[in-house]
């Protein structure tokens, strides 16, 4: 019947509450006899090896890189004020010794120490540009192995105390010193004329103007004085040597006047033949030799002046 239990046989709700309530005692018990269990917290083994290893091998890694640095700093003379032989002052960068640049440098302003010379040195050559404001090259000046090249609008030299020896633009050259001296021994060579208040040679030294193959003029507006204190003045010419003055005269003051080569007039048959000659002019302005005799014999010879 329902509601009822069978004799001996236990109801199932009542055998399920007892066997969990066995299987409590006996876990209750269980963890009694066991140990707690620790949990370790960390690396260990050859983890642990591993990492020590490691961090050895930074700090040897930066104890070098530390002495190495160390090293540098006191080969390169690293200090407060620059490294080596460059150092920073006030008014820019100063290097001591030899330097060897092997790029462009730009510099307002390169002096050497006071006392010292400034040498500028180059395998190939050494090149000064001075550009404008848009860049563009106004100057130039190149040292090289074929020589030393300018470029500019104008050169000019001047000495210590400011007064200009030498200038040159494109319009003319000017030698602003006391003296020009030509050691050439071919001398001067001038294409074009050549303007000067003095022309003087050096002592016990020749002056010779010379044209080979065009003419010679010398102009003055006041005169042109030619003077020979200590020698003689010669002057040679293949066809015609002139001396004209249009409104002055010319003097010639000397104690011996000489006119060689001449020509000589024919004497006259009846005359007698003597050593002394007269100077005779042709109207044309030549001058002839005719014997002299007891009057002029100019007109006896004046067939030379044909």
């Amino acid at each position: 019947m329902p509601g009822r239990a069978l004799a001996g046989h236990p109801r199932p709700e009542w055998r399920g509450k007892r066997m969990t309530q066995e299987q409590c005692t006996h876990r209750n018990n269980v963890q009694s006899t066991e140990k707690p269990h620790v949990y370790k917290v960390g690396i260990y083994g050859w983890r642990k090896r591993c990492l020590y290893f490691f961090v050895l091998l930074l700090m040897i890694l930066i104890l070098v890189n530390l002495a190495l640095t160390i090293w540098i700093l006191k080969v390169m003379n690293f200090t407060i004020d620059g490294m080596g032989h460059l150092r920073i002052t006030e008014r820019g960068l100063k290097l001591e010794g030899d330097s060897e640049f092997l790029q462009p440098l730009y510099a307002k302003e390169i002096q050497s120490r006071p006392g010292s010379p400034l040498f500028l040195q180059s395998s190939k050559n050494v090149s000064i540009n001075i550009l404008n404001g848009k860049n563009q090259l106004v100057s130039q000046l190149i040292a090289g192995s074929n020589g030393v090249h300018a470029r500019g609008k104008m050169l000019e030299v001047k000495s210590s105390t400011g007064k200009l020896l030498f200038s040159a633009d494109d319009r003319e050259v000017v030698v602003g010193a006391e003296r020009l001296r030509v050691m050439g021994a071919e001398g001067a060579v001038f294409s074009n004329s050549v303007e000067t208040p003095h022309v003087r040679a050096e002592p016990f030294k020749e002056l010779r103007l010379e044209s080979p193959t065009r003419a010679l003029y010398m102009e003055a507006p006041k005169g042109v004085q030619i003077q020979a204190e200590a020698g003689d003045i010669q002057a040679t010419c293949r066809s015609d040597l002139r001396l004209e003055s249009k409104d002055g005269e010319i003097t010639l003051d000397a104690r011996r006047i000489k006119l060689l080569r001449l020509p000589e007039g024919k004497a006259s048959p009846s005359g007698t033949r003597q050593t002394v000659y007269e100077v005779c002019v042709c109207p044309n302005g030549k001058l002839f030799l005719s014997q002299a005799g007891t009057g002029s014999t100019c007109q006896i010879s004046n067939n030379i002046c044909l």
